[in-house]
């Protein structure tokens, strides 16, 4: 998609401190880190949110998150990390391309909204 920031950095149109790439992943550090380590992995492939997964691309799921464990052990997450990923506008994600955030060095808050 011509218009997607995580496109154009998946084919290095924009720069970015990459960890990982392969020809389907593409992990790289956040510009806005929430953690001591915070790494963004995203699909190539333009796929909206996880909305849209389905059988012919969720094979793509699955890789990311066998990424996300090799990149954990190399970035030193040994006692945990956590993996999110927002889905949609009321699920406050920043930008339509499917991504998951592997966050991990420090201990989270919970529960993660302040109780009411």
């Amino acid at each position: 998609m011509s218009d997607c920031v995580f496109c154009k950095i998946a084919c290095g149109e924009i720069p970015s401190n990459k960890v990982y790439e392969d020809e389907t992943v593409a992990a790289f550090h956040d510009l806005d880190p929430q953690a001591p380590v915070h790494v963004l992995l995203i699909p190539r492939e333009h796929i909206a949110s996880a909305k849209e997964i389905v059988p012919e691309n969720s094979a793509v799921v699955a890789h990311i998150f066998e990424v996300a464990a090799k990149l954990a052990g190399e970035l030193g997450l040994e006692n945990g990390f956590r993996i999110v990923n927002n889905c949609g506008e009321d699920g406050m994600q920043s930008v339509q391309h499917l991504h998951f955030h592997l966050l991990g060095k420090k201990r989270m808050g919970w529960p993660p909204f302040p109780a009411e």
